[in-house]
C-alpha cells in the first residue's frame, strides 16, 4: 500500500488537474500545483477558505457548491461541465468531478474535487456549433431545395430506394410533401426508375450529376444537381434542385404559341391561295394608316401601291353599303375601346361594282399605357354561307310548321293507343277474375257438394233413427270444410291479408317432421332427398304456413315429373351484401334458404316471367286456379323474406324460399290442443261476443256455456261499446274487426280500454286487417284467432287469455 506522502507526491506530479480537498463544509484543505496554474490562487492563499470561490456569482446564488456535495455524498459522485472563475475574476469552462473522502474505518471526512480546464475544446465547440447554426439558417432560408439521401442498393448494387435523412423547409415546398426519415418508394411506389439509377450512379462512383427531369408521383417538372457525400462507403448524396414547372409550362406553352403561329400562317397562305381569305389589312390606329395587301387591293379596285404606303379608313369605309356603314363604325369603337377579338359582317363594294358579304376577323393591340396601337385582320368572303344560312333558316321555318302538325297527329295517335291500352288491361283483368272465379267456382263447388251432401245425408239417417253412420258423414263434412279455408288461406297468402304467427322455427326439424306425408304425396314413381344443412340457423316464419308453401312446392315438382324423378329439398345458412341482396330485393343481412329442385321439365323464360302472377296456371282450366306460387310468393314477402326461381327446359327447376334469421333458440312444437285438456270456467266469468254474424256468434255462444262462462252478445261496435262502457264484469272480449255501424273491432277494443285498462281482446278475423295488426304486433293482452278455427282451439285460446296476467 502507498504511503500517504507517496499520494501527496502523485497528487502534487497531476500539474494539467486541479486537486481540491475540503472538510465537510467545504473549507479548502488542500489545493495542489494544478490547482495553483489553473485558478491562479496559491496554496496559503486558499487553505482555511471555503471553495466556494471557485464558482461563478451566479452558480453561488443558486447553491450549486452545496448541491455538488449532496449529490457526491448520495450517489458516491458528481460530474458537471460548466464556467468556473479564476483568480483575476475571468471565466473558464472546466470538467469537474467531485467524490467523497472517508477515513479507514469508512468515517467521512470531507471532499475531494478534481477540475480540469477545457475551455478551448469548449470554444472550438461552440465555434462549430455557430458555423453550424449558421448552415442551418441558410438552408432554411434559401429557396433552393436541398435534401441529403442515403441510396439503398440491393444484392447486385442496383440501386432500388433512397431515403431522405435530412431535407429543408425549401425542399418540402417544392416537393409538396415532407419524406424527412422515409423512403422515397414509402410515397411513390411508381416513381421512374430514371430517378434510382442516376442518383445510384452519383453515389457509387462520385460523379456529379446535373439534369432537368419529370417526376410522375410529384407531379413536377425539376432541376437537380446530385453530389456524393460524406464516407463514399454510405452511399450518401447531396440534392440541390428548383421546381421548374412553372418554366417548363411555359416554354410548352410558347412552344405550342409558335407552333400554332406557324400553322396559323400557313393556314393564311393557304386560305388566301384558295380564295376563302380575300385580303388582309394592318391597321395603324395612332397615325390612322391602313396598310392592305395586294390581294385586297384587288378586290376593292385599290392601287396596290397606294395599299402599300397606307390610306386612311375612310377610304376603306366608302366601300361599305350605305345601310351597313353605322353598324360597322360602331362595331369598330366597341373594339378599340375595350381591346381584344373582333368580328363583322357587312357589304363592300368590290371591283366588279357589285355587292358582296364579307367577314372581317381581327384584333385590337394595346400599348402598355393603355392606349390602342394596331388593328391587323383578314377579310372573308362569305356571300355563299348567307346565301346557304338563308336557305338554312327557310328550310328550318318550314320544318317548324311541319313539326308542329306532326306534334298534334302524334299526341291524337298517342291519345289513342292509351285508349287502347287501356281496354286491353280492363280486358286482362276481366280475363283474370273470369280464370280466378272459374278455378274457385270448380273448387268451392265440388267442396260444398261434399259438406250439402253429407249433411243431407245425416239429416236423412237422424229421421230413420240410423245414427251408425252419423261419424262418417261428419268426418267428410269436416274435411271438406278444412279444405276449403285452406282455400281461402291461399287467396289471403296471394294478397298478403293472411294472419300469420311467426315463431322461432328449426326449419329441417320442420322438413323432416313432414318428410313421410310429403313422400305420399309424391308417390312412389319420384325419390325424395333431405339435404339439411348443419347448424341451420332458426328462421322467424309462421311454421304452419312455411309446411303448406312446402308442401304446395313438392306438389308441383311432382307435376313436373309426369314420368318420375327426383325432387331435393335443401337448407342453407346465407349472408347476403348489398349487392346480392339487392339482387334478391329484400334488405342486406343474414337469411336461411329452402330450396326446392325438381328434374322435370322445366319452364322457358315466358312462363319462368309469369310464374309469380295470380291466376297464372300452365294446367288446364279446372284443375288449379293459379294461386300455389302466388300464395308462396305473398308469404314469403310478408314474412320479411323473398322467393327466387330457376329453370331450364328439359334441365328441371328450383325455387328457392329466403327466411329471415332468427338470433336465438327455436321454439319447442307446440302439441295440438284437445278438448279433453280445457278447463272449465269459474264462478261468474263473463264473455262479450261482438260479431255481426249470427251463426258467428251462436257458435261462439255455444262454445263458452258449453264451458261454463257467462256469454253476452252484441251485434256491431257500438252496441259492444255500449256494453264495455257499462258496470257489467267482463273477463275476456271476443270480436270480428270487421264490424258494421262505423266502429270496427279495433277501435272498439281500444276505446274499451280507456275505462277497462286490462281488458283482454281476442280478435276473431278472415284475414288479417291493417286495423288489427297495424306494425305487426298487438298490444299485451290481445290475440288473433283466424276463422275458421277448431272448437277445441277457440276454447283453448278464450281460458289461456282470462287466466293470463
Amino acid at each position: 500500500m502507498l504511503a500517504p506522502r507517496h499520494f501527496q507526491q502523485i497528487i502534487e506530479s497531476a500539474i494539467d488537474f486541479a486537486v481540491v480537498v475540503t472538510d465537510l463544509d467545504g473549507i479548502v484543505t488542500d489545493w495542489n500545483s494544478g490547482a495553483e496554474a489553473i485558478f491562479g490562487w496559491r496554496r496559503e492563499e486558499v487553505v482555511g477558505t471555503t471553495a466556494d470561490r471557485i464558482f461563478t456569482r451566479a452558480d453561488r446564488a443558486t447553491g450549486q457548491p452545496g448541491r455538488e456535495m449532496r449529490t457526491a455524498l448520495a450517489e458516491g459522485r458528481a460530474s458537471d461541465e460548466r464556467w468556473h472563475l479564476r483568480s483575476d475574476d475571468t471565466r473558464f469552462w472546466a470538467s469537474g468531478e467531485i467524490m467523497p473522502l472517508h477515513d479507514e474505518d469508512g468515517t467521512h471526512r470531507g471532499y475531494v474535487k478534481i477540475v480540469r480546464d477545457r475551455t478551448d475544446r469548449h470554444e472550438t465547440g461552440e465555434r462549430l456549433r455557430e458555423t453550424e447554426n449558421r448552415f442551418r439558417t441558410l438552408l432554411e432560408t434559401i429557396e433552393t431545395a436541398f435534401a441529403i439521401v442515403e441510396v439503398k442498393f440491393d444484392a447486385d448494387d442496383r440501386p432500388v430506394d433512397y431515403r431522405f435523412i435530412e431535407a429543408n423547409p425549401a425542399f418540402e415546398r417544392q416537393a409538396g410533401v415532407n419524406l424527412r426519415g422515409k423512403w422515397v418508394t414509402e410515397f411513390a411506389p411508381d416513381l421512374e426508375r430514371f430517378w434510382f439509377e442516376t442518383y445510384g450512379r452519383v453515389a457509387w462512383t462520385g460523379e456529379p450529376a446535373s439534369f432537368e427531369s419529370y417526376a410522375e408521383a410529384f407531379g413536377r417538372w425539376f432541376e437537380v444537381r446530385a453530389i456524393r457525400v460524406g464516407d463514399p462507403a454510405e452511399r450518401q448524396i447531396a440534392i440541390f434542385f428548383h421546381d421548374i414547372t412553372q418554366r417548363r409550362v411555359a416554354e410548352e406553352r410558347l412552344r405550342a404559341s409558335e407552333t400554332l403561329a406557324r400553322e396559323n400562317a400557313q393556314r393564311i397562305q393557304l386560305a388566301l391561295a384558295a380564295g376563302a381569305i380575300i385580303g388582309t389589312w394592318h391597321w395603324d390606329l395612332p397615325t390612322d394608316r391602313f396598310t392592305v395587301d395586294e390581294a385586297f387591293a384587288r378586290s376593292f379596285g385599290l392601287d396596290p401601291a397606294l395599299g402599300r404606303n397606307g390610306i386612311p379608313l375612310a377610304q376603306i369605309v366608302a366601300t361599305v353599303h350605305p345601310d351597313d356603314q353605322a353598324g360597322l363604325a360602331a362595331a369598330i369603337d366597341e373594339v378599340i375601346a375595350r381591346g381584344g377579338a373582333y368580328a363583322h359582317q357587312y357589304r363592300v363594294r368590290r371591283s366588279d361594282g357589285r355587292y358582296y358579304w364579307i367577314e372581317a376577323n381581327g384584333r385590337v393591340d394595346h400599348a402598355d399605357d393603355g392606349t390602342p396601337s394596331s388593328f391587323p385582320g383578314v377579310l372573308i368572303d362569305v356571300e355563299e354561307r348567307r346565301a346557304v344560312e338563308a336557305e338554312r333558316d327557310r328550310a328550318a321555318a318550314a320544318l317548324r310548321t311541319l313539326n308542329e302538325t306532326l306534334e298534334q297527329h302524334v299526341a291524337e295517335r298517342t291519345a289513342e293507343l292509351m285508349r287502347a291500352e287501356e281496354q286491353l288491361r280492363q280486358a286482362q283483368k276481366m280475363e283474370a277474375v273470369g280464370q280466378l272465379t272459374g278455378g274457385l267456382a270448380h273448387d268451392f263447388n265440388n267442396l260444398l257438394a261434399g259438406i250439402s251432401g253429407a249433411l243431407e245425408l245425416m239429416q236423412s239417417r237422424m229421421s230413420q233413427g240410423r245414427f251408425g253412420d252419423l261419424d262418417r258423414y261428419m268426418t267428410v263434412a269436416q274435411g271438406a270444410a278444412r279444405r276449403a279455408a285452406a282455400l281461402t288461406h291461399r287467396l289471403l297468402a296471394f294478397s298478403r291479408r293472411q294472419t300469420l304467427s311467426p315463431k322461432p322455427t328449426n326449419v329441417n326439424q320442420l322438413i323432416g317432421g313432414m318428410e313421410e306425408l310429403v313422400r305420399r304425396t309424391i308417390g312412389p314413381q319420384v325419390t325424395l332427398e333431405l339435404v339439411g344443412a348443419p347448424g341451420l340457423w332458426p328462421a322467424l316464419v309462421d311454421p304452419g304456413q312455411l309446411e303448406n308453401a312446402l308442401l304446395n312446392l313438392c306438389i308441383n315438382a311432382r307435376d313436373a315429373m309426369p314420368d318420375g324423378g327426383r325432387i331435393t329439398i335443401e337448407t342453407a345458412n346465407r349472408c347476403l351484401d348489398r349487392p346480392a341482396a339487392s339482387d334478391h330485393d329484400i334488405p342486406e343481412g343474414q337469411y336461411l334458404s329452402l330450396c326446392v329442385t325438381d328434374t322435370g321439365t322445366g319452364m322457358p323464360p315466358d312462363v319462368i316471367a309469369r310464374v309469380f302472377e295470380p291466376f297464372f296456371t300452365t294446367k288446364p282450366i279446372g284443375e288449379g286456379t293459379g294461386l300455389g306460387l302466388s300464395m308462396i310468393h305473398g308469404f314469403a314477402q310478408q314474412s320479411g323474406g323473398q322467393v327466387r326461381i330457376s329453370s331450364e327446359v328439359g334441365r328441371g327447376t328450383t325455387v328457392c324460399l329466403y327466411m329471415p334469421r332468427h338470433h336465438g333458440e327455436a321454439d319447442g312444437d307446440d302439441p295440438a290442443p284437445r278438448p279433453t285438456g280445457v278447463a272449465r270456467a269459474e264462478q261468474g266469468e263473463t264473455v262479450l261476443i261482438v260479431d255481426d254474424e249470427p251463426s258467428v256468434r251462436m257458435l261462439v255462444t255455444e262454445v263458452l256455456e258449453d264451458l261454463g262462462y257467462t256469454a253476452i252478445e252484441a251485434a256491431d261496435g257500438v252496441a259492444g261499446l255500449t256494453v264495455l262502457e257499462s258496470d257489467v264484469r267482463i273477463d275476456l272480449l271476443v270480436t270480428d274487426v270487421g264490424l258494421p255501424g262505423g266502429m270496427n273491432g279495433r277501435q272498439m277494443a281500444d276505446a274499451a280500454r280507456v275505462r277497462r285498462r286490462d281488458l283482454k281482446v281476442l280478435f276473431i278475423t278472415g284475414y288479417a286487417e291493417k286495423a288489427i295488426l297495424g306494425d305487426g304486433h298487438l298490444a299485451p293482452g290481445m290475440e288473433v284467432l283466424t276463422k275458421p278455427f277448431p272448437i277445441e282451439a277457440l276454447a283453448s285460446r278464450i281460458k289461456d287469455l282470462i287466466a293470463s296476467p
